[in-house]
């Protein structure tokens, strides 16, 4: 089974480039089959991650920045793939 986490934040105003830039240099214990990191606007910063595990499985994911960074907590989503 694949499991995609995503975690989602976004940025005080203005702040999104280092919002970005701290979200991707955000290692994490385990290496996941994909990672993928993405902006919109309002200074919204969006990562996910791919696992080949089941879906209540403890699986790494990124910490909350500091609170100086964002504008509230951050999202955090889990789901897993439906085949056909």
């Amino acid at each position: 089974m694949t499991v995609a986490l995503m975690w989602e934040a976004r940025a005080v105003p203005g702040r999104g480039a280092d919002l970005l830039a701290w979200a991707r240099a955000q290692a994490l214990p385990a290496e996941p089959l994909r990672r993928e990191t993405l902006r919109a606007p309002q200074d919204r910063v969006l990562v996910i991650t791919w696992w080949d595990a089941e879906y209540d499985s403890d699986l790494p994911e990124l910490p909350e920045p500091d609170g100086d960074l964002v504008t509230r907590a951050v999202h955090r989503w889990r789901f897993e793939t439906v085949d056909g």
